[in-house]
């Protein structure tokens, strides 16, 4: 058994790694973050609120930096990756979780409703990745040659809607183009030890299922998304959850931390369904 698999008690689980983890602020991403910092980790919260980010990392026991920006941007995935090498030298994981989501029937959509939802949870994740592969794959190489293994994580954000969800097929579309991106990489960086997994949610309690009311607004860049969920149609979902109710944050984020941890060193091109047995898409 390696060393790391036998430090998996308490704050020992992360030490020594740097995460970036996108959407860092609040929910799910916040979550994810307090876990990876409890276990040790060095963590760049990035997010597109300055001041949510900044916040969160002054709440956070452990060490943190943050990152703010639109990672839709030219650019700013790039900078979003060299921040996490400019404040710590290296980079071990990296946590896709960044998102939002516009529904309405495919007849209702939009272009930019449907490019909207591809550019953040598809095109971003690929770009942060891209900005994050020198710094996965050159370390590799050298511990290669000098006969050592050292284990990187990757983890993208998906949704159950991913297998198909009345009402969201730009989102379902987005989530998808996760999936395939995940297996891919699981592939190409699989000899350089990087594991390359991803987590499917289904109802968790953050801002985006909460009850719509008129004031459920989020700024998306000169934008403004409403967010959330009609009540009736929130009953209706959480009456399909065998377990009984929607996930909070914490237990999401336990999924990504399992997918950070050496507990998932020889996992990897897997996608890890965290919906309480939520039943979606044409699936029996």
């Amino acid at each position: 058994m390696p060393a790391s698999a036998r430090q998996q008690n308490g704050a020992s689980m992360f030490e020594g790694k740097v995460a970036v983890v996108t959407g860092g602020a609040r929910g799910i991403g916040r979550a994810a973050v307090e876990t990876l910092a409890a276990g040790g980790a060095k963590v760049l919260i990035s997010d597109l609120d300055a001041d949510a980010a900044k916040a969160a990392s002054e709440a956070i026991a452990g060490e943190t930096a943050t990152h703010a920006g639109n990672l839709c941007d030219e650019g700013e995935p790039d900078a979003l990756i060299q921040a996490a090498i400019d404040e710590w030298g290296k980079l071990d994981i990296v946590v896709n979780n960044a998102g939002y989501i516009t529904d309405g029937p495919l007849h209702k959509l939009s272009d930019q409703d449907f490019q909207d939802m591809i550019d953040i949870h598809t095109v971003v994740p690929f770009r942060v990745l891209r900005a994050a592969a020198p710094h996965l794959r050159e370390p590799a190489k050298r511990e290669k040659a000098e006969g050592t293994e050292v284990f990187r994580k990757v983890v993208n954000v998906t949704s159950m809607a991913a297998y198909g969800n009345a009402g969201q097929a730009n989102y379902s579309a987005a989530k998808s183009g996760v999936i395939g991106l995940t297996k891919t990489l699981a592939k190409e960086w699989g000899p350089f030890k990087v594991n390359v997994n991803a987590v499917a949610f289904g109802l968790v309690d953050t801002r985006l299922t909460q009850a719509k009311t008129k004031d459920s607004v989020i700024a998306i860049g000169d934008k403004e998304v409403h967010v959330g969920v009609p009540e009736q149609l929130r009953s209706m979902m959480s009456s399909l959850v065998p377990l009984g109710r929607s996930a909070t944050p914490e237990e999401a984020a336990g999924g990504i931390a399992f997918l950070c941890s050496p507990w998932s060193d020889h996992v990897t091109g897997q996608v890890l369904n965290v919906g309480g047995g939520l039943p979606l898409g044409m699936t029996a």
